[in-house]
């Protein structure tokens, strides 16, 4: 068996081999491409291999798949829980492969959870809707730097809604010529990313309409499809998680806990795992404490005695529960009414009508 440490760039990625005994077979420096997965290939020769890779970002992903498909045992490493790369005196990418080949001779590595390609898929999609509603509020922040300069104030509630738009294209003309143009760029690019998200709100409806999981999780008062497919995509297998408390600490929504001797204490949640969970469970948090009553009684129960994070915290981390055994159980949640659960399935085959019309049209020529 060869045990192989490779440490990865966004460029070229550096190999170390081992045998079982720890001695160095071969050290090589190969392209982060295609083929410089065959030039290590070639070296393995086609013998019992087993290999390691941290995960940084993306760049990963197309090394892991291709030594998969070449039979190669990979494993995805923690690189928050390689320590012994972490507090290395001596660091370079040569030291790296060489410890991740170590540590994976002693099976001593932290592994990632790898999902499956239609669950990356839904991944990929969801983060573009997050990525464009970075974008939006980019161009939202830079727009209204623009007013404060001239001191112009929208006196309505939503400054970039149909009314709030049609008042800053009556604003353009009370700017300096460069301001104009500024803004009638910024304008047009916020209609621009309006269209997009109308488009990828449209697409993920029709991804969660076919989901009976996420069906299932809009039950719960907060849970909408955006955030019921979030979920289930970002935690993939959820079996995986042998408990509810499990899950909970993997999504860094359980408090640290600093003990010595027998004093002890629990410190802040740890915010490890998916911070775009959290914040999803935050939101359907704060939609649930105004619509259900329990979750209203138990947030200002809490809010009392802890203030309004840690109490909107407990009720995201409830909801996470409430998910996990629904999921497992495959059982509605118990306390909403048939009424509230055919509305929200109304709204979602609504949406997802919308993609079925806009897939229909062609875009430069060609049928989406």
């Amino acid at each position: 068996m060869l045990y192989i440490g490779i440490d990865v760039d966004k460029k070229m990625c550096h190999g170390c081999i081992k045998d079982r005994d720890g001695n160095i077979k071969k050290e090589l420096k190969f392209p982060n491409k295609s083929y410089g997965t065959e030039e290590l290939l070639e070296v393995i020769e086609g013998r019992a291999a087993k290999a390691v890779m941290e995960s940084t970002g993306n760049m990963w992903l197309r090394l892991y798949l291709s030594l998969e498909e070449a039979g190669v045992d990979v494993v995805l490493a923690n690189p928050k829980k390689t320590k012994a790369i972490a507090e290395a005196r001596l660091k370079n990418d040569k030291v790296d492969a060489r410890t991740l080949a170590d540590l994976l001779r002693a099976n001593l590595i932290a592994p990632c959870y790898v999902p499956p390609e239609p669950i990356r898929e839904l991944r990929y999609l969801i983060r573009h809707r997050i990525n464009l509603a970075r974008d939006m509020t980019r161009v939202k922040n830079r727009i209204q730097a623009i007013l404060d300069r001239y001191e112009l104030e929208f006196k309505g509630t939503d400054m970039f809604g149909k009314k709030g738009m049609k008042w800053l294209r009556s604003m353009i003309s009370k700017l300096s010529e460069v301001d104009q143009f500024i803004l009638d760029a910024e304008l047009r690019h916020i209609e621009s990313l309006k269209g997009l998200i109308e488009e990828v709100e449209a697409r993920i409806a029709n991804e969660s309409v076919e989901s009976e999981d996420v069906k299932l999780l809009m039950g719960i008062p907060g849970v909408d499809y955006y955030t019921a497919l979030l979920f289930t995509s970002e935690i993939g297998d959820y079996s995986r998680f042998s408990s509810a408390n499990k899950l909970i600490s993997w999504l860094g929504m359980a408090p640290r806990v600093h003990q010595s001797g027998e004093t002890g204490y629990n410190g802040r949640i740890t915010k490890e795992g998916s911070p775009r969970v959290r914040w999803a469970l935050v939101q359907a948090a704060r939609t649930a404490v105004r619509w259900d009553d329990h979750f209203r009684a138990k947030y200002y129960r809490i809010k009392e005695r802890r203030g309004d994070g840690k109490a909107i915290v407990a009720v995201a981390r409830e909801i996470a529960v409430a998910m996990y055994h629904m999921l497992n159980r495959k059982e509605a949640y118990r306390f909403s009414s048939d009424a509230f659960k055919t509305r929200k399935l109304k709204r979602l085959e609504h949406e997802s009508n919308k993609w079925a019309k806009m897939s229909k049209v062609p875009v430069g020529g060609v049928t989406a």
